[in-house]
């Protein structure tokens, strides 16, 4: 029998994907020598390194997938706000002030529209996320890349006892979830994958737009985050990105139910019939609704929705440690 569709069948295997991660990462045992290093372990959403009594922040990610769907509708004019978004989403998790941020093309072949465009989308992510883009590299890699490739990497700043890991996180807090605009830059193999299934690339969801300006429609930046942090306590931050609602154990040992979860936008409802997908995988592989989650005690609350009024509490905090969407286990 053929293989039900899925991430995997559309081929991208998290749990391989982890594993060679695993693998990469107990390689990396060199620690610098000197006043200046790393700190903490390599693992959360962004990597810290000690400078007096602060430290500097660095992530690293790109488009994705997300840049096929642009060919597709060539328009490339909103993959920048996506490049930047997902790194800053990975600083604003650990309360770090994201400052600086370089970029990477590499394509088959230079279009001046193309980087044009991009350049477009980069600088409106650098005005969402109040951030210089200080350079760049572009590489023309024939026979290596086909298309073009976009990633980037950036910096932030926080004082040392401002950072936010997760390890005040305690049962009986609640989660605090924020929207997503959509799909943002996860999962898109399987979501493109459904959509060609279903030669439905043109197909008007009922706000009016296509299958295909959903699956475009850039990545929310969560800039606000920072702001919550000055504002009222809070434990733990989560992105959610690839893997879904496993992103929360890197937070904590404890577990996370989710007992009210966020409304599920009709692009993802309309991925999960066309392609007969299953609530685990769905809930593995997209934010399904879900873009951003804060965690802390009921006191939290207020000063998260006076920041983003769409938030709304999903969830707590629970002893046994796993992920719980409505009762059942997530894995």
């Amino acid at each position: 029998m053929p293989e039900p569709l899925s991430y995997r069948s559309s081929g991208v295997d998290i749990v391989t994907e982890a594993e060679g991660i695993s693998a990469l990462v107990k390689a990396l045992t060199y620690r610098r020598k000197g006043a200046v290093g790393m700190t903490g372990d390599v693992g959360h959403f962004a990597g810290l390194i000690g400078w007096g009594n602060h430290v500097l922040a660095l992530t690293v990610d790109g488009v994705g997938t997300k840049m096929l769907v642009a060919d597709r509708l060539s328009d490339w004019s909103t993959v920048g706000i996506d490049c930047i978004a997902m790194n800053v989403n990975d600083l604003y998790v650990m309360n770090v002030e994201p400052v600086a941020f370089v970029d990477y093309i590499a394509a088959d072949s230079i279009s001046i529209e193309k980087m044009a465009q991009i350049g477009r989308g980069l600088n409106e992510g650098a005005r969402q996320a109040n951030i210089d883009i200080v350079g760049g590299e572009t590489a023309t890699l024939k026979g290596l890349v086909m298309g073009l490739d976009l990633a980037g990497t950036c910096m932030g700043l926080q004082e040392k006892d401002r950072i936010v890991t997760g390890e005040k996180i305690r049962p009986g807090d609640h989660i605090i979830g924020v929207p997503s605009s959509g799909i943002h830059s996860n999962g898109l193999t399987l979501g493109r994958k459904v959509v060609d299934m279903q030669n439905a690339w043109n197909k008007r969801l009922s706000n009016g737009r296509t299958l295909g300006e959903e699956l475009l429609t850039p990545t929310r930046i969560y800039a606000g985050a920072l702001e919550v942090c000055r504002r009222t306590e809070i434990h733990g931050m989560c992105h959610i990105t690839g893997g879904g609602l496993l992103n929360f154990t890197r937070l904590s040992r404890y577990g996370f139910s989710f007992e009210t979860p966020l409304p599920v936008p009709e692009i993802f409802a309309w991925i999960s019939g066309a392609g007969d997908i299953d609530r685990d995988e769905l809930f593995r592989t997209f934010n399904m609704g879900m873009g951003y989650a804060f965690v802390g005690p009921k006191t939290s609350i207020s000063a998260i929705t006076k920041i983003f009024p769409d938030a709304r509490v999903v969830g707590q905090i629970t002893e046994e440690p796993g992920i719980m969407l409505e009762g059942m286990a997530i894995s």
